[in-house]
């Protein structure tokens, strides 16, 4: 009687926990107007930025921006904010944007649907627009 029991809330357990890990992350309280294409984060920006970081926010508008917003705040119904805590480092190495860019990456915290490989970028673009990431959430807090 009680391994059966055990099984169940075993099993309930892991579909919680799944369930958890796969659903949309919730969009914190920040004044933004919750409209398709609007800004999903407030982002605050560092006063200065490296020089590899200046080239990485080049590269970031160029071609990151149009799903995942200006400075990395997503956009309502094309892509998430980078700028949140579900990137940061000990979560989403800088190897994960890597990936992410060469390979793309199946929608598993977001509900925008999967990201294409990104075509174009360099391995110093890549490291570059990290580099402007990490900056941008080291400023807001996320490290």
């Amino acid at each position: 009687m009680k391994t059966p029991m055990i099984a169940m809330l075993g099993a309930a357990a892991v579909a919680l926990a799944a369930y958890t890990f796969t659903r949309d992350d919730p969009v914190e309280a920040t004044g933004l107007p919750q409209i398709e294409g609007q800004p999903m984060v407030a982002v605050t920006r560092p006063e200065t930025l490296t020089a590899e970081a200046t080239m990485g926010k080049r590269a970031f508008d160029a071609t990151c921006a149009a799903c995942h917003g200006n400075d990395g705040a997503g956009k309502l119904g094309s892509g998430p904010p980078l700028v949140h805590k579900v990137y940061e480092p000990s979560h989403h190495s800088d190897m994960a944007f890597v990936l992410a860019v060469q390979n793309g990456v199946r929608s598993h915290h977001w509900r925008f649907g999967d990201m294409p490989a990104q075509s174009g970028l360099t391995k110093a673009d890549v490291a570059a627009i990290t580099t402007y990431v990490r900056e941008l959430q080291r400023t807001n807090g996320i490290n």
